[in-house]
């Protein structure tokens, strides 16, 4: 603490300089009226009162200052300041003006982040209510007018329970979708990997939604021969997932008779990215930071032109993230729409 306290001998110098030369006049004029001044005399007495002065007053001020300042640190440690805990006390000033300056920063920008989770928690929760909502209520209208006798409607019944169906695979995929993310987030979710070809993987995607692709009269293409397989190294299940999750998502919002491309490339340090390009209707710059929120919706209106649980891009994010792998976007309104993501190559 001594390291600490010495910018207050400045003062205790000072203030024993001045008490010295006041008693010393004080003394002076004493002994001139008595008619005896002795100088080797009033020597000693100013190299004594300044030293007595000096110690007195450094040590008054150290515990002056300290008790105060500890005060301070006290009051702040009620706060859960573990920054200050772990550091000894000061009575230096400025470094207590910086350490509050920086626990002050600290304590508002953990504010700060605690609002933005909150606001965050408040719109997911909204998201979730209203595409749980949707379903149950198709559901339970469909099972109520059974119920109310249209069972016996040999016209409606069947048509009616395969609607509630629907719409009870619709909740049971947002639910999954739900739990697959909780687990990656968590680092829960067991990753197999094991080498493949990348090339052969995005072949099957295609084969899978070409019907789906083939209602909107898009076509499903690479940007060149891969005659070569291109081996890499992951989950080739849930880079599965992946892949299908983006072109599914550049056939909703494609234009007809637009066209989806798939390219590989090769990267340096032995990567590859593979780009999933679409002719759709594009994202505004705007939207494009929030792409990958659960449920986050680039349409803000209540009903929605395309399907699907609103976790697809959340889904894709995290699966790239849990292969400690990078995804990137790229869109322009109206002109179209690329997404990008990284996996390491096969040596």
């Amino acid at each position: 603490m001594q390291n600490k306290l010495k910018k207050t001998y400045k003062f205790a110098f000072q203030t024993s300089l001045y008490i010295t030369f006041f008693l010393t006049l004080l003394s002076s004029v004493f002994l001139y009226v008595l008619h005896s001044v002795d100088f080797l005399y009033l020597i000693s007495f100013s190299v004594f009162t300044y030293i007595l002065s000096f110690i007195i007053i450094q040590y008054r001020v150290e515990k002056f200052i300290y008790r105060r300042v500890k005060k301070i640190y006290d009051d702040l440690t009620l706060l859960e300041s573990m920054s200050l805990r772990k550091q000894p006390i000061t009575t230096d000033m400025a470094t207590l003006t910086e350490e509050i300056d920086k626990y002050a920063k600290n304590k508002k920008l953990e504010i700060e982040t605690l609002k933005v989770r909150e606001e965050y928690r408040k719109e997911f929760l909204g998201n979730v209510s209203h595409e749980l909502k949707t379903p149950l209520f198709t559901v339970q209208g469909y099972l109520l007018t059974l119920l109310d006798g249209a069972i016996d409607d040999e016209n409606v019944n069947k048509k009616y329970l395969n609607r509630a169906s629907k719409g009870l695979e619709r909740l049971i995929y947002i639910v999954k979708d739900l739990d697959m993310i909780t687990k990656l987030e968590v680092g829960d979710l067991r990753l197999n990997i094991d080498t493949f070809n990348i090339v052969e993987l995005v072949e099957s995607v295609f084969d899978l939604l070409e019907m789906k692709a083939a209602k909107k009269k898009i076509s499903l293409i690479f940007d060149m021969d891969y005659s070569a397989p291109i081996l890499v190294f992951a989950d080739k299940e849930r880079i599965q997932q992946v892949i299908t999750n983006l072109i599914v998502n550049s056939i909703k919002y494609g234009e007809e008779n637009g066209t989806t491309e798939v390219s590989i490339e090769n990267l340096i340090k032995n990567k590859v990215i593979v780009r999933v390009t679409d002719n759709g209707e594009g994202i505004s710059e705007a939207n494009i930071p929030r792409l990958f929120e659960r449920f986050y919706r680039v349409d803000k209106s209540g009903s929605r032109k395309v399907g699907g649980s609103g976790l697809g891009l959340s889904i894709v994010k995290h699966i790239i993230e849990a292969h400690d792998e990078k995804i990137y976007v790229e869109s322009e309104l109206d002109v179209g729409s690329e997404f990008s993501f990284t996996l390491e190559k096969t040596k």
